[in-house]
C-alpha cells in the first residue's frame, strides 16, 4: 500500500484511565483502526496538560497524575477516516469518557510498507 497526496489526520484526545470493558480506550481505538484497515495509528502519552476543568496534570514524579492525556493519531484517505468515525464515536460513548476529536487536512509526502 502506498499513500501519497492529500489525506486526513484524525486526532483523538482522551484520558489514560478511560476504559472500554476493562481495556484502555486508547488500545481499543488503535485495535479498531487496525481492524478497519486504516493505514496506521499511534497513541502518545502526554507529559503536561490541562483540559476543560483547567486542572494541570503532569508526569513529574512528585505530582504524578494517574490520568494523563493520551493522543491517538490516525492518517489515511478521507473516505477511510470518515468510515471510521461512527466506530470511534461508539467506543467513546461506551467508555463514557470525555475527549476531543479533530480532523485536519494533511499532505502525505511518503508512506510505504517496509520491503522485507
Amino acid at each position: 500500500m502506498e499513500l501519497k497526496g492529500e489525506a486526513k489526520l484524525l486526532r483523538i484526545f482522551i484520558g489514560e484511565s478511560d476504559k472500554v470493558a476493562h481495556v484502555p480506550l486508547y488500545e481499543a481505538i488503535v485495535k479498531a483502526a487496525r481492524e478497519g484497515g486504516l493505514a496506521g495509528a499511534t497513541a502518545w502519552r502526554g507529559m503536561l496538560a490541562y483540559g476543560p476543568g483547567s486542572r494541570i496534570k503532569t508526569a513529574k514524579i512528585l505530582d504524578l497524575s494517574g490520568d494523563m492525556p493520551v493522543i491517538i493519531e490516525i492518517t489515511d484517505e478521507e473516505a477511510k477516516i470518515n468510515a471510521f468515525l461512527p466506530k470511534l464515536h461508539d467506543l467513546i460513548e461506551t467508555a463514557n469518557s470525555g475527549g476531543l476529536v479533530t480532523v485536519e487536512r494533511v499532505q502525505i509526502i511518503k508512506y510505504l510498507h517496509a520491503k522485507k
